[in-house]
């Protein structure tokens, strides 16, 4: 949740908003697991690994 909610601020969106582009593109399983990498890193590596993810998805 914390990352969500912190992402969503960093794009200035609402929380919602962005949960529902994660499940449409299908990543929200993806960041979940990535749990334990995202833990240990600066949040801003997770938004930029996520904003690869959007990118490649919403290309595919």
């Amino acid at each position: 949740m914390y990352l969500i909610e912190q992402y969503a601020a960093f794009k200035q969106r609402p929380t919602g908003d962005v949960m529902r582009e994660w499940d449409a593109l299908g990543i929200t399983e993806l960041i979940y697991d990535m749990y334990k990498r995202y833990h240990v890193e600066r949040i801003e590596n997770a938004f930029e690994d996520i904003d690869a993810l959007v990118r490649e998805r919403r290309n595919a």
